[in-house]
């Protein structure tokens, strides 16, 4: 699929239930460059686990052999193994979502966006930005290196 008349690619897949949207809702992506490729991720996933015809999408094989759908702790304890073998600290809870918010928030996209693109209903996401200093640097120079971008990005304050 492609948005707009730019033609610039975008996946969309509909995901049948999520814990905020029970009655499912589309997900998109775009491609990126390196390991954060959500293509090749999914290609990788399926190439690994080998989901049956019958199973979830995102099921993962058990050491059994038997096939299982992905739940919110097996995918933490494979995250957090994963961490403890980099020398990293555990992930908790929304960790992973968050740090994603950092990352479009790093690369210059508004507050506005990064709530749109993470189906935020509030601001409640600013609370777990960890690195705001980092964030806020870019909008608070004398000179700030976006403002020919936020000029036109960020709603104007009534």
């Amino acid at each position: 699929m492609h948005s707009g008349e730019l033609r610039l690619p975008v996946t969309t897949f509909y995901l049948p239930w999520m814990k905020c949207a029970p009655n499912g809702e589309d997900v998109h992506w775009a491609p990126q460059i390196g390991a954060h490729d959500p293509a090749a991720a999914l290609e990788n996933h399926l190439s690994v686990n080998n989901p049956g015809p019958d199973d979830a999408v995102f099921s993962w094989r058990h050491p059994s052999g038997s096939s299982r759908p992905l739940s919110h702790p097996e995918f933490m304890k494979c995250i957090n193994a994963a961490a403890a073998a980099a020398g990293l600290e555990p992930l908790q809870g929304h960790g992973i979502r968050i740090g994603s918010v950092l990352v479009y928030l790093l690369r210059g996209l508004s507050f506005e966006v990064v709530r749109t693109m993470g189906r935020w209903s509030s601001d409640a996401f600013i609370l777990y930005l960890w690195k705001h200093a980092t964030i806020l640097a870019l909008y608070i120079q004398s000179t700030p290196i976006l403002e020919p971008f936020t000029r036109i990005a960020m709603p104007p304050v009534q």
